[in-house]
């Protein structure tokens, strides 16, 4: 029988909580306190904590709180910015904003993230800072990237935007650069119900520098010691976020069981090496933001799968190397083949908190279903 499986379901966490949602919302509307204030200062202490940092700055989205990084750290035309050809598009496209250049080190096809042995040869006289993205809720491999970075003194810039909770030989995205940076895109792990973000660091100096960056740079009185942006995330974003950062770990525990589920599942069916592949995990806590496989035939299975109910997407369906945008940086098709070949097989299936196990098992079913009848038409071909 068909069975209906989004690729997310945002409903279902709501109705979970609706109620301190809806609380927390009337509470700030009550306050009219919307810019800044205590429900923003609270969750930047909540967030600190969490990710076992010192600071944490609120800011207006993922993006932002990238763009915020750059300039604190003063990089900008001239500087070369080294980071992964395979991340969503505003990794690469916040260092071309500030006039810098992305330079792109291919991927270790075992977990989509930077190949750190590819970072060294990268470097050059103006390079001046490492971006690493830990993708899709599994951190890069850190320790040999800050290795590079002490070596050459160069500045480490944490995309962790699909990684908070997510854990590197037992220390949490969000204390392993200098400057880390997190989105609160309704999508996310902790997701807002708009655009939100924020950036952690343990250096005071940096802290109070972002505080001005997203402020225009206005140190009171209308007097401004840099030049700035308005990067401040909502106090009503805030409060949410407070209301469902209560809640990470237990969804994050529900989507490690069901990405085990998936790998069990589909090795039981005979595809897991074959026609599929699943992520390795690393040295660490995995938070599977996405849960992301690579496949044969892939724009044919997801038809199928679309056919049966069961929602997926492509993240990310074109390398960032060959995106139009960044034809005068150079690279040409075959510069970065593994993050090239992973923009053709990549596929995320559903792995929300809130997915059942009889969902799970029948996006496996599908998935074997499809495997079986292309191979009965080779058979029947031959």
């Amino acid at each position: 029988m068909k069975m209906q499986v989004p690729l997310l379901d945002l409903k279902s966490q709501y109705e979970s909580m609706q109620a301190e949602i809806e609380e927390t919302v009337l509470r700030v509307c009550r306050s009219q306190q919307f810019i800044l204030g205590p429900e923003v200062e609270g969750l930047e202490k909540e967030l600190a904590a969490y990710c076992g940092s010192k600071y944490c700055v609120g800011m207006s989205s993922g993006t932002d709180a990238l763009l915020a990084a750059l300039a604190a750290y003063d990089i900008g035309h001239g500087d070369e910015v080294i980071t992964t050809p395979f991340s969503f598009f505003a990794t690469a496209g916040c260092i071309a904003r500030t006039g810098a250049r992305p330079v792109f080190v291919d991927i270790d096809l075992a977990n989509f993230n930077m190949d750190p042995r590819l970072i060294e040869t990268a470097v050059t006289s103006r390079t001046k800072a490492i971006m690493p993205v830990h993708l899709y809720g599994q951190c890069a491999d850190m320790d040999p990237i800050n290795a590079i970075a002490k070596k050459h003194g160069l500045m480490v810039i944490e995309d962790a935007a699909q990684a908070i909770g997510a854990e590197y030989r037992g220390r949490r995205a969000g204390s392993l650069g200098g400057i880390n940076c997190f989105s609160f895109f309704p999508t996310k792990n902790l997701g807002g119900f708009g655009d939100g973000g924020a950036a952690t660091t343990d250096d005071p100096a940096l802290y109070a520098k972002l505080k001005l960056i997203r402020t225009h740079g206005d140190v009171g009185n209308y007097k401004h010691s840099i030049v700035g942006a308005n990067y401040r995330i909502d106090a009503l974003q805030a409060a949410v976020l407070r209301v469902k950062l209560k809640r990470l770990d237990e969804w994050t525990e529900a989507r490690q069981r069901n990405a085990a589920c998936y790998h069990r599942l589909i090795a039981e069916r005979g595809l897991l090496g074959g026609p599929v592949k699943t992520p390795s995990s690393m040295m660490g806590r995995h938070v599977f933001n996405q849960y992301v496989v690579r496949v044969e035939k892939r724009d044919a299975l997801m038809k199928h799968l679309a056919d049966r109910g069961v929602g997926t997407r492509v993240y990310y369906p074109i390398s960032l190397h060959q995106q139009e945008c960044f034809k005068s940086l150079g690279y040409s098709t075959g510069d970065m083949p593994k993050s090239e070949l992973a923009a053709q097989t990549s596929l995320a299936l559903p792995i929300y908190p809130e997915l059942t196990a009889a969902q799970i098992r029948y996006v496996a079913d599908s998935m074997s279903e499809f495997y079986r009848s292309e191979n009965a038409m080779l058979r029947k071909a031959g």
